[in-house]
């Protein structure tokens, strides 16, 4: 669980975010606080915003991709 908390949790050397962030749109943690009372975040927001996070890494890899070849 440690290695699998370790790789997703580390930011990749093209595109500078964690596979998590990439994936989900929000860091990961170990803990969450089940009680924390604040704003939660609209499903439509959040699907923008992992839209627009994807996008940028798809690029980033095709820019990455372009420059090993």
């Amino acid at each position: 669980m440690i290695a699998e908390f370790t790789v997703n949790n580390k930011s990749h050397l093209a595109t500078k975010i964690s596979l998590f962030i990439a994936n989900y749109g929000r860091k990961l943690r170990m803990k969450a606080n089940i009680r924390r009372k604040g704003k939660v975040e609209k499903a439509i927001e959040f699907a923008k915003r992992i839209k627009k996070v994807q996008e940028e890494v798809g690029m980033t890899l095709k820019k990455a991709q372009k420059e090993m070849k």
